[in-house]
């Protein structure tokens, strides 16, 4: 009998990093998109005009990282042996996308007194987010140091001139910046979730 190439648990893996990487870049391009038309983030003329149209790299940039994201959550579950506290299905799934569209919606959208305000408030939604569709530590501690890893990097790109944000009043970003990070960490989170556990439903099938 002759061995496999590719081991089924790595082509699961390997479809479960696509199908997220897939998502990462739809996520971006609405996002970005949402981000530009309210003059939030704004481009160079020079990026603008290229021949990728504006800030062509951001949407590989997001699936890689969220294909990353999106196996490192059941992979923590797995270390940390936490068992999960919110049922995990597609329909809670979608509900979880619906919310971190709308909070990226508000972002780009609402307009407050001032930006601690808005902060807080987006801040108050994305803790909301997390306890609604996870409410495990391990999906806490990831989206907090998804959070901070993400905003550093977007400081650096900012302070090198790829592109900038209106009305920086954190440090080069804006102060609501880290809330989007970590609901997003969590919905990619939950996202790949629940592909590992397609995963294992369809190993178990294969079995019987």
């Amino acid at each position: 009998m002759r061995a496999e190439i590719i081991s089924r648990p790595t082509m699961y893996m390997i479809i479960r990093g696509i199908v997220l990487f897939a998502v990462g870049v739809f996520f971006a391009l609405v996002l970005n998109l949402l981000q530009v038309q309210r003059n939030v983030t704004l481009f160079p003329p020079e990026v603008l005009a290229s021949v990728f149209s504006s800030a062509w790299w951001v949407p590989p940039c997001c699936g890689t990282a969220a294909a990353l994201v999106g196996l490192l959550y059941p992979c923590m579950d797995d270390r940390l042996g936490e068992p999960q506290k919110v049922q995990q299905e597609w329909s809670t799934v979608m509900r979880c996308v619906a919310v971190f569209v709308g909070i990226n919606h508000a972002s780009a959208k609402i307009d407050f007194a001032n930006n601690l305000q808005f902060s807080l408030t987006l801040a108050a939604l994305s803790i909301g987010l997390w306890w609604l569709f996870d409410r495990s530590r391990s999906g806490f501690g990831l989206g907090i140091g998804i959070a901070v890893l993400a905003t550093f990097v977007t400081q650096l790109l900012v302070y090198n001139g790829v592109y900038r944000y209106t009305e920086p009043d954190f440090l080069y970003v804006r102060s609501w910046l880290p809330c989007i990070f970590f609901s997003g960490g969590v919905t990619i989170g939950n996202i790949g979730r629940q592909l590992a556990m397609w995963e294992v439903e369809t190993q178990k099938e294969h079995l019987d």
